[in-house]
């Protein structure tokens, strides 16, 4: 993969075959808008009906394929990611903009997760599932409790991170032995593209795994809509989310919903203030905050708040914003123009709320024409929508509260419920807000955005329906229960 290379040939994948369609579309770098990443196919209804039958055909084969096919299968897919992780990172940052040692290192994550599942695969033994032996009440019955494939099942992924989502969503579904039909964002076809051209060449039955580019008006709702999608998983906004909950549930298929989040990363004031000043640039700014682990809700002790807001100013003032293959960037471009029109209007918003003002907020020129802006940042209160409302991007408020059962409700305070996390050099105090904060995931002296691939993922209230992603759990969604008796 060299810098400027078109792939003119991003084509759907379906039923083992590459087809192509009469309208296309194109991605742009957003850090050089004159620079044309991916022409791309766009799948119709028709096409995704066709993927979904194969999907549906291929099933039976697939879910009774041995565990050591299915380990081989995932173990080939995670290699083939990590020896090529330096290339793909190159068309990861080029297409989305996340900064070229970030890139990589998504790539190279989701090339650990297809080796994990691959292990998953093994542990869960034959039928999709382990089981379990129990004793019956009654004298001479013998009960086992096993997990089998759900089914077809239908992966709806952002544009934010082309690579790992779609990892964790594709290698438990494989693993687990369901079949598969892959709708990736349209804003990154080429790394959808790719990902799906490793996993053609891992030997799986045709119609096994399908990719079907296109809108989510169109191939997405032909997913939703069909009888023939046992489960659906998506990751998104919880507006699209709930849409797709309601239309699933009137059919009773299985939905796993990941929507978003609005996190918060206290500062208490025995807390390292250069420790917290660092998981805040971290967690709010990185990836120009385009991120659903983004830390958009900084939470501070009053003692410290001032010192706190003065240290993180002096921070962002720093931060080198650029094309995302520029050498010693910390920030690249947000990832198209309606985002960048979209975060600007946030800011517009926070200063008409009265919201004060300390930093950034405004587009930025760079050597070549992108996306820019610069990191924004605001003293809010509960009340103003830029605490309430995500944004995803690079835009963070600061909330002040007067002492530790303050900061805990006003993080909780939100109708989202990812992740949260606090800096402080209590125990006491890390202990109790682990227990209680409302959300799935937790961090103490850490950033909100950054999490192992190998455990559980996924957040409560308006963040997440379903069960969780990643890791053993995943097992809950893409697999179903089966209970057994027999007369001994």
């Amino acid at each position: 993969m060299i810098h400027g290379e078109i792939h003119l040939n991003v084509r759907q994948y379906i039923n083992g075959r590459w087809e192509t369609s009469a309208t296309t579309g194109v991605s742009a770098n957003p850090s050089d808008t004159s620079e044309v990443v991916a022409e791309y196919a766009r799948a119709d209804r028709r096409q995704a009906e066709a993927a979904i039958r194969a999907a549906t055909e291929a099933f039976p084969h697939w879910s009774h394929s041995t565990p050591q096919r299915r380990a081989d299968v995932l173990d080939r897919i995670g290699a083939e990611l990590l020896a090529r992780k330096d290339d793909l990172g190159l068309l990861l940052a080029r297409e989305e903009g996340k900064t070229l040692p970030e890139a990589v290192a998504e790539v190279a994550r989701a090339g650990q997760i297809f080796k994990f599942f691959a292990g998953e695969a093994i542990r869960s033994g034959a039928g999709g599932g382990g089981g379990e032996n129990v004793a019956s009440v009654r004298a001479g019955v013998q009960v086992d409790v096993t997990r089998e494939p759900v089914g077809v099942v239908g992966l709806i992924t952002p544009w934010n991170s082309p690579f790992v989502i779609p990892a964790w969503k594709i290698a438990p579904a494989l693993a687990h032995g369901n079949s598969v039909v892959f709708k990736p964002a349209e804003l990154v076809p080429a790394c959808g593209w790719v990902l799906a051209e490793i996993i053609s060449r891992a030997a799986l039955p045709a119609g096994a795994f399908n990719l079907v580019m296109g809108s989510g008006r169109e191939v997405g709702q032909a997913l939703v809509d069909s009888a023939l999608v046992d489960a659906l998983s998506f990751t998104g906004s919880a507006a699209n989310g709930e849409r797709i909950l309601q239309a699933a549930a009137a059919r009773r298929a299985k939905v796993q919903l990941e929507t978003g989040g609005k996190n918060a990363l206290v500062v208490l004031a025995d807390a390292d203030l250069d420790r917290a000043v660092d998981c805040a640039v971290q967690g709010a700014y990185f990836s120009a905050g385009q991120r659903c682990t983004a830390s958009s809700r900084l939470i501070v002790e009053a003692a410290v708040h001032d010192a706190f807001v003065a240290k993180l100013r002096q921070r962002l003032k720093a931060l080198k914003i650029g094309h995302a293959l520029e050498r010693g960037i910390d920030i690249g471009p947000v990832a198209d123009e309606e985002r960048l029109a979209q975060n600007l209007a946030w800011v517009g918003i926070a200063r008409e709320e009265g919201a004060e003002h300390v930093w950034g907020g405004e587009a930025l020129e760079r050597a070549t024409r992108g996306h820019y802006m610069s990191p924004a940042l605001f003293l809010a209160k509960p009340s103003h929508r830029i605490a309430r409302e995500e944004v995803f991007g690079p835009l963070a408020c600061v909330l002040r509260a007067d002492d530790y059962d303050e900061a805990l409700a006003l993080c909780n305070d939100t109708p989202f419920g990812l992740c949260a996390g606090i800096c402080t050099n209590s125990l006491k105090h890390a202990m109790h807000f682990r227990r209680h904060a409302v959300v799935g995931m937790t961090m103490v002296n850490l950033p909100t955005a950054g999490v192992d691939f190998h455990v559980p993922f996924g957040g409560r209230k308006g963040s997440g329906y379903g069960p969780r992603e990643q890791g053993r759990h995943a097992a809950e969604f893409y697999t179903t229960v089966k209970t057994g008796y027999m007369l001994a």
